[in-house]
């Protein structure tokens, strides 16, 4: 029978807790507040900011983001255009924020992106620009990015224009109201189109040869001073939403190519040997990969309430490995596809949170109006990838390691008792591969350690190291021997 587990509160083990999130968001190396030249700054663009000369005000875009989100990125409009679609989607003017060579130019290149910890966010810009003056907030009036993208009946794209323009979101939307609005038949036509759109984009997608890994995010939750761990599955209103994002990314990609100059976001195709290891492991959990069957189909089939098929899910993420950032200027790099989506795709609709966005905007801006390049932004293209490895190294480190002492956290006043476990990694795999959790591991009987794989507790929702001997796949009964929150380790047995 599995357990609930209730929040961690002051009086436990939180304060433990707190001392060892404190120390992470230390360890990363960036200061939570921003420095008085660099806030003296940002009050001066926000004084001195104007409105772009094109006015969008009369669509009615609206934003989609989880509940109580104030960096906006994005808003969307999307309408029928004959036989096919209009899809507007308007993306923060953050890079009319920054100057570059300025103090808050150094500070978020620093810092890369935003970090997330359990106890709060280090941003990379100052609130003042992110949360108001560049955030597309509803009734705001506020400067944007409009890509403006024509889908035929099947939703591929015929055209892609690009300006910069005034515009008004009507609403802030969250997923949950969003989803619940399409499943009751309450939604409004934008909303209803999305969906339809987002399911054409993900047979566009198919036909690419693209994959989408919606794995169940393993989520800290906070309420009241406490934290609790849940898995929390990919509303179908999620990937739709996604999939207008991928498009843009896609379309920035092409006009940087076309215009011999920008920054990708590139990932390598699986080796064959990656492949077929994943093919055996799928036939081994009973669920075959069909040879006719793109992994991208593949991966859309499995079902994460499924034992075996959380399992493939989680090995599938060998297949998602060496994404990076290629900058070029002049010719184009010999491999510029991002392999997962099966085609050249940039990070470029979150300028308020990452700090490449910001560059790859006003680059395709001014192709796309045949404008030179500003110097000052092909000069810092080159140096981007570098800036963003580091920072995705860091950001990476920040989320396994908190989620690492959440859970011993969630799980130091029940060692000794017993749970019921998911087998994400057999002692029969041999590879020593387990989930991104730093917890999680495995390895096989032939290295002289004792054996153990990676279990996923049912609950609360904890990926973790279990000795014993076990199935990929397998459901199985475990008991919990060891919660250390300084050490951010838990470890488990088979009961």
């Amino acid at each position: 029978m599995a357990h609930t587990i209730p929040w961690i509160r002051p009086e436990d083990a939180q304060q433990e807790l707190a001392e060892s999130l404190a120390a992470l968001r230390d360890g990363i190396g960036v200061p939570a507040d921003f420095p008085p030249e660099v806030l003296a700054e940002a009050a001066t663009v926000i004084r001195e900011y104007r409105l772009p000369d094109l006015d969008a005000t009369a669509i009615p875009f609206v934003t989609i983001d989880p509940p109580g989100s104030l960096d906006l990125d994005q808003a969307l409009h999307i309408e029928r255009a004959g036989t096919g679609y209009l899809v507007r989607y308007a993306i923060a003017d953050l890079p009319a924020f920054v100057p570059l060579g300025g103090a808050l130019d150094e500070a978020t290149r620093r810092r890369g992106q935003t970090f997330y910890a359990p106890d709060g966010r280090i941003p990379l810009h100052p609130a003042a620009i992110s949360e108001d003056a560049a955030s597309l907030l509803p009734g705001a009036t506020r400067g944007a990015y409009l890509f403006t993208h024509r889908l035929d009946a099947e939703g591929a794209v015929t055209r892609t224009d690009l300006s910069r323009a005034t515009v008004r979101s009507r609403a802030r939307l969250d997923y949950e109201t969003v989803q619940r609005s399409l499943d009751d038949g309450t939604a409004d036509d934008v909303l209803a189109l999305l969906r339809e759109v987002g399911a054409l984009r993900v047979e566009q997608e198919r036909l690419r040869g693209g994959a989408s890994l919606n794995l169940p995010e393993q989520q800290i939750v906070r309420s009241d001073g406490g934290y609790a761990l849940q898995n929390r599955p990919v509303r179908p209103i999620e990937d739709a939403n996604a999939q207008i994002s991928l498009l843009t990314g896609m379309s920035a990609a092409r006009i940087m190519l076309d215009g011999g100059l920008g920054v990708l976001r590139t990932m390598p195709a699986p080796d064959p040997g990656s492949i077929e290891r994943y093919r055996e492991q799928a036939r081994a959990l009973g669920h075959p990969w069909p040879a006719q069957t793109s992994y991208g189909e593949f991966l859309r089939s499995l079902r994460p309430d499924r034992a075996a098929d959380l399992a493939l899910l989680h090995a599938a993420t060998s297949l998602f490995r060496g994404a990076g950032y290629t900058a070029f200027d002049g010719t184009p790099p010999a491999d510029p596809e991002q392999s997962a989506v099966a085609a050249p795709y940039a990070h470029t609709t979150a300028p308020l949170r990452r700090l490449v966005d910001r560059f790859v905007l006003p680059t395709c801006l001014a192709l796309v109006e045949g404008r030179t390049v500003p110097d000052e932004i092909r000069r810092a293209l080159p140096e981007l990838p570098e800036l963003m490895r580091d920072s995705d190294r860091r950001a990476g480190e920040l989320d396994r390691s908190a989620l690492d002492a959440v859970e011993a956290a969630v799980l130091a006043a029940h060692v000794g008792q017993e749970f019921d476990a998911v087998v994400l990694v057999g002692t029969e795999d041999g590879t020593g591969n387990g989930s991104a959790n730093g917890n999680a591991g495995g390895n096989g009987t032939g290295n002289g350690k004792p054996p153990s794989g990676t279990i996923q507790v049912l609950d609360p929702v904890v990926s973790a190291r279990c000795s014993g001997v076990m199935t990929t796949g397998s459901t199985v009964r475990t008991r919990l021997t060891s919660a250390d929150i300084r050490r951010r380790t838990v470890a488990f047995e088979l009961a």
